[in-house]
């Protein structure tokens, strides 16, 4: 299947294509932006994300969320030939979930072998031409070199263009109506379901494979890896994934790399981490899969102690008013970007932070769950309501998740959920209690509060209607602007009417 998988991609035949999209998924993207110092942004490279939906036969769907850096190749590659390696009649309705996971793992090892046969020549040419090269002398500029030697270097530096680069993925495989999820670096998924009193469960399915994930960590030690230099060096060869596809570097050079130097045999793989399978029968929820620039753009304006109870509460809240998955996910990337840049220009404490961010990915995949009636116009930045989510600790190295309930509207109408001013102590919740998480507006802070979710609410209003949301006190805001009549009220009736109290609203 590898040399059939190779012939697609070097023929640049693009057959997926062909294949239908699955209408039960959007896609939300933005690409990577540096900020000016007066706040304007500036996008620094072309996008290098990816991403598959498809529909295929027997129940068979595929997504798949790719990060790439260095350039894009390798993940426009991994999304065709890892279409290539599952749906051309690998999987049927008749394997068991170890000959899914199987034929997962399978998949992943075949995309990089043929990757790197697709740059054979390439790198083959490189090491030729490097043998041309004299030693790099600092105080020769290019110009003073041979016209040989320029040629040489310009070829040198076009060659390891092509085959540099590599890519992070996260792929969910739903067969059967059973879920499967692959996943290779630094990406995330999240689970939402929910139950038939109408709370629902959050999952975050698996860790990402960085250098602060503790099994990682021992994965590289036993390798010989010093796993605490690791840890403090926070990346590897530029990138904090511990587990990628592609990346010639870091799979043929590592032991020139000073923290890799060590290591027994290739500590940086491409294989990837299955979990499932997660039965989908009767669900009523949604899937994520979002990309790591997403993540980081979010923890970087707020911290990384909310960023799953964050994106659950806006995805929510989005599925509520939208009637089209592809503005849902798009209105919360926009969200996140607005967040992003919002902290950067206020100069507050985690301003520093936000400097930059990079390109952003967000699929989201219903599972039997309804969206906006067309009535509803699309939020554009307004307020987020209550969610009752999972609490999530990014430093825990624990293989138990912790799940709490998820307050979802229900599919006739939605009420909304109380948010009480209790505040929720660090550490894992007690039994009982989930962390809500409360936007204000793009410019507010995150706030933690216990809260009930036995109500299976989120908003109060019939979906159909146009009512007003009540604000933060129970009021419902104006329809109409009466302060230019104030305005006026008051110069006709001088100062002595507002020493009592005027008739502006109090």
């Amino acid at each position: 299947m590898a040399a059939q998988g190779s012939t697609l991609m070097q023929s640049h035949q693009s057959w997926t294509d062909d294949l239908p999209l699955c209408q039960m998924c959007g896609v939300g993207t933005a690409p990577n932006c540096v900020y000016s110092p007066d706040g304007k942004g500036a996008q620094s490279h072309p996008m290098e994300d990816g991403h598959l939906r498809l529909r295929f036969e027997d129940g068979c769907f595929l997504y798949g969320v790719f990060n790439g850096y260095d350039g894009s190749r390798v993940a426009n590659f991994a999304a065709q030939c890892l279409t290539a390696e599952l749906l051309l009649g690998q999987l049927n309705s008749s394997h068991t979930d170890n000959d899914v996971r199987r034929i997962l793992t399978q998949a992943f090892d075949v995309v990089e072998k043929s990757y790197f046969k697709t740059i054979d020549d390439a790198l083959a040419e490189k090491a030729n031409l490097s043998n041309y090269v004299l030693p790099h002398n600092e105080n020769v500029a290019f110009h003073q070199l041979s016209p040989q030697s320029q040629k040489v270097q310009e070829r040198l530096k076009e060659l390891e263009q092509e085959v540099s680069g590599g890519a992070t993925a996260v792929v969910a495989l739903i067969l059967n109506n059973k879920l499967y999820i692959a996943n290779v670096g630094t990406n995330r998924v999240l689970l939402c379901k929910s139950s038939i009193d109408g709370q629902n469960q959050v999952l975050q399915i698996g860790r990402p494979h960085s250098t602060d994930n503790e099994e990682e960590l021992q994965r590289l030690a036993a390798l010989g890896v010093d796993a605490a230099r690791v840890r403090q060096a926070g990346q590897i060869a530029g990138q904090s994934s511990t587990r990628r596809l592609g990346d010639y570097r870091v799979k043929f050079n590592y032991n020139e790399i000073d923290l890799l130097s060590a290591a027994k045999s290739r500590p940086i793989i491409p294989e990837p981490e299955i979990h499932g399978s997660h039965s989908l029968e009767g669900v009523t929820g949604f899937l994520l899969l979002m990309s790591e620039g997403l993540i980081n753009a979010l923890e970087s304006a707020h911290g990384p102690e909310q960023v799953n109870q964050e994106i659950v509460a806006m995805v929510a809240a989005e599925l509520a008013q939208q009637t089209s998955l592809e503005a849902v996910a798009q209105s919360v990337v926009e969200r996140v970007k607005r967040l992003h840049h919002d902290v950067y220009v206020s100069g507050r404490q985690r301003a520093t932070y936000c400097s930059r961010h990079e390109d952003m990915t967000l699929l989201i995949r219903t599972l039997n769950y309804p969206l906006a009636d067309a009535a509803l116009t699309p939020t554009q930045g307004g307020r987020i309501y209550p969610v009752s989510v999972p609490y999530s600790n990014s430093q825990s190295t624990s293989k138990t998740s912790v799940t709490l309930s998820l307050v979802m509207p229900s599919q006739n109408t939605l009420t909304n959920g109380t948010n009480t001013a209790s505040t929720l102590e660090e550490g894992t919740p007690t039994s009982g209690q989930s962390p809500t998480a409360t936007l204000q507006s793009t410019n507010t802070q995150t706030q933690s509060s216990s809260s009930s979710s036995g109500d299976g609410s989120l908003f109060r209003s019939q979906r159909g209607s146009q009512a007003a949301q009540p604000d933060e006190t129970g009021r419902v805001p104006p329809y109409v602007d009466f302060s230019q009549f104030y305005l006026l009220w008051g110069g006709d009736q001088g100062d002595s009417q507002s020493t009592q109290g005027g008739l502006g609203p109090q």
